[in-house]
């Protein structure tokens, strides 16, 4: 099966969504798709693209910090870019099996540049 490694499946899933590709996202992502984020709970897979992918329009690239594959899971890190400029930091953990993505959960991150000074923080 074409990207049967999980780290190389995760790879095409990113440039999926700089490629606004849906069609290649779709077949890289399990009919038992769940996809959750702090905004979001074990969203399906009809509902992941109705809510996420109209955001493919908006991406220009990711920046990979680190992609680790741990059996099936693969942890990635990135800068993402949009189309206004905007470059903002996640982690995302990855299910893969039989080369599709069965869960993704996203750790959102922080803006770039960082709102908080270098060795400091932002109150709240």
């Amino acid at each position: 099966m074409p990207h049967a490694d999980p780290a190389a499946v995760a790879r095409a899933s990113y440039q999926a969504w700089v490629d606004n590709d849906r069609e290649a996202l779709e077949a890289l992502i399990g009919e038992d798709f769940r996809f959750t984020s702090p905004y979001d709970n074990g969203l399906d897979r009809a509902a992941f693209f109705a809510r996420c992918w109209p955001n493919a329009q908006q991406i220009t690239g990711f920046e990979f910090v680190r992609i680790a594959a741990s059996g099936e899971e693969v942890f990635v890190t990135y800068v993402g870019e949009t189309a206004s400029g905007k470059r903002f930091r996640n982690t995302e953990v990855l299910t893969v099996r039989d080369g599709k993505i069965v869960s993704a959960e996203v750790y959102f991150g922080w803006n770039l540049p960082h709102a908080a000074p270098a060795g400091g923080f932002v109150s709240s």
